[in-house]
């Protein structure tokens, strides 16, 4: 917790000063109150009082009201600027944290606790601090100053006081034990919740399609009723402090005034009004010092459940970004090369390398092709160039640059990249096609034609508002060939130096899948182009074909050269296409 505190800002600091002091003037203020009343009570018991010094001391009473409310007011905005700005600053902060850690970190974090984290967890932290920075401050100044004007006004009505307070401690004491535990297992339940209901989501064709609804209601009632049964249990817990509190309150009450009463009915005459004048003074000061210590078992409460969600937060502001960015921005005689040299890799924690010596080097405005049956390596391989990984060993590089030492936007501009799942974001197609920042502006007339050789402005403009049609959020009101398309043109539009395909025309019929590669060809012929492809008939006019098979390179050349001399590529193509098809390819 202390350490997300030192996320504060200056100015944040100076308003937590400006709390802290009015805090202490509402406490001075509130405090006063008793002694007027004190004054009131020894004034109308006292023969010859003047009615107004009695209505002096109850203005005096008002003032104090009217100043304390007014000091708790200023107090709570400064406390509620400090949190929400805090919250806001830090969600900021989680959020590009994600950014800049690796793919592998994000999958262990797992999507839905990064949300939970991003949102819950940051909420428990900033109601802590908007209540937990008044309460705080208050509750100890209030019973310290409440103690020290109590303290020489009769040790019977102190120790009776202690008695109250002790019990009230031991009360919260074995809440705490018992409750606390529990606050970290709602967390991960929330999470539960969240990937649920994502995952429901998202695949909700699916459920549909095989009539998986039931199951989806019962996987999410059970995770919803564990969370439910566990804070109504934490809510059962807490529940018992406010009857608890009003006992100890009226208890200790009644208990002064049964004192009070003893010994003003064994006092002599002179002393009896001086008595009766601490006992109302002492149980309004008794009540204020109950009241701080139920301030601060509110806090108490509220700070494991804090202490949890900060905890949670630091996890993902402490991850050590494994991927470092280098810093050059180098002019380079080479252009649009890609080289692999003596390449292998393997994941974190894992024994088996995924890859393993591959080595190739494609140069500009060729176009190599990656094939292999699935788990052979080849999105991995991919993955290298645009440094979503590491290699473990060898070196990727482009333009004779290790990939390793180029600022992340630099490498960034000179890639085209579309993944094997098109992605698309919450906004219109032109937002989709010109997402981004390459360096460059994407004008409409750049988009229209990356449409246009991507084989997306057959679909678009058959659509009502054309090329301001929304699209929503993962590109669920259209369908997948359609999603390949507009992400094709995305990179197309893009103009870089270097496409990565990455099994990107997987969901494309055979003719616009052919028609998309004539057309693609012929735009980026300046270009250097890397496809992963799983159809021999997407890859077979490459320049050069790397066959993978388990992480190993057993093949390299062209279409003809491979289905000479390489196993594998010709049972992968004899698969696909007829002998006499793949002669007259």
């Amino acid at each position: 917790m202390l350490k997300l505190l030192k996320n504060l800002t200056k100015k944040e600091w100076i308003f937590a000063i400006f709390c802290i002091i009015l805090i202490i003037g509402q406490v001075w203020l509130e405090l006063k109150i008793p002694d007027y009343m004190s004054e009131i009570t020894v004034l109308v018991q006292t023969e010859g009082s003047k009615m107004q010094d009695i209505l002096l001391n109850g203005g005096y009473m008002i003032l104090c009201a009217l100043g304390s409310l007014i000091f708790a007011i200023g107090a709570g905005y400064f406390a509620a600027y400090i949190a929400s700005e805090f919250s806001k600053n830090t969600r900021k902060q989680i959020f590009d944290k994600v950014q800049t850690i690796d793919t592998e970190e994000v999958k262990t974090f797992q999507t839905s606790s990064l949300i939970t984290r991003t949102t819950n967890d940051v909420t428990q932290v900033e109601i802590l601090l908007a209540m937990g920075l008044q309460l705080l401050v208050k509750a100890p100044i209030t019973a310290i100053w409440a103690i020290t004007k109590i303290l020489n006004k009769g040790w019977q009505w102190s120790a009776i006081t202690g008695i109250a307070v002790l019990i009230l401690l031991g009360v919260i004491t074995t809440l705490m034990i018992i409750v606390i535990p529990r606050f970290k297992i709602v967390q991960k339940l929330i999470d539960k919740i969240n990937g649920i209901a994502r995952e429901n989501l998202t695949g909700i064709r699916v459920v549909r399609a095989f009539n998986a609804e039931k199951y989806q209601e019962d996987k999410f009632d059970k995770v919803n009723n564990d969370l439910t049964n566990l804070q109504l249990f934490n809510q059962k817990k807490f529940s018992i402090m406010m009857p608890v509190m009003y006992l100890i309150m009226y208890g200790l009450t009644l208990s002064i005034y049964f004192i009070g009463a003893s010994l003003i009915q064994n006092s002599i005459l002179a002393d009896k009004i001086t008595l009766f004048g601490n006992m109302i003074v002492f149980s309004s000061y008794a009540m204020q010092v109950i009241m701080s210590f139920l301030m601060l078992a509110m806090i108490f409460m509220m700070i494991p459940r804090a202490e949890v969600s900060a905890k949670r937060i630091n996890e993902v502001l402490d991850t050590k970004q494994k991927i470092i960015p280098g810093n050059l921005d180098p002019i380079t005689k080479e252009k649009g090369t890609v080289e692999f040299k003596n390449v292998s890799f393997k994941y974190p924690d894992a024994d088996e390398y995924v890859l393993e010596n591959i080595s190739f080097k494609v140069n500009k405005g060729e176009t190599i092709a990656f094939i292999g049956s699935t788990g052979s390596g080849k999105s991995t391989l991919i993955n290298l160039v645009p440094r979503f990984y590491d290699a473990t060993g060898g070196e990727v590089l482009i333009d004779g640059i290790n990939v390793k030492d180029y600022k992340p936007e630099v490498l960034n501009n000179k890639l085209g990249y579309v993944p094997q799942k098109a992605v698309m974001f919450a906004g219109t197609v032109n937002y989709n096609i010109s997402y981004g920042n390459c360096g460059k502006e994407i004008t409409k007339e750049k988009i229209k034609e990356a449409a246009k050789v991507a084989q997306a402005d057959e679909f678009i403009e058959k659509m009502d508002d054309k090329y301001e049609t929304y699209i929503a959020q993962g590109g669920t009101n259209i369908s997948g060939g359609q999603k390949q398309r507009l992400a094709i043109a995305r990179a197309i539009a893009k103009e870089p130096e270097i496409y990565i395909f990455d099994d990107s025309f997987s969901a494309l019929d055979y003719k616009t899948d052919a028609t998309l590669r004539k057309e693609l060809k012929n735009y980026t012929k300046e270009a250097t182009s890397l496809i992963v492809a799983q159809r021999i008939g997407t890859i077979m006019q490459a320049d050069k074909i790397v066959v993978l098979d388990s992480g190993k390179c057993v093949g390299m050349g062209t279409h003809k050269e491979l289905l000479n001399n390489c196993e594998v590529y010709r049972e992968i193509a004899l698969s696909q296409l007829s002998k006499e098809e793949l002669e007259n390819a």
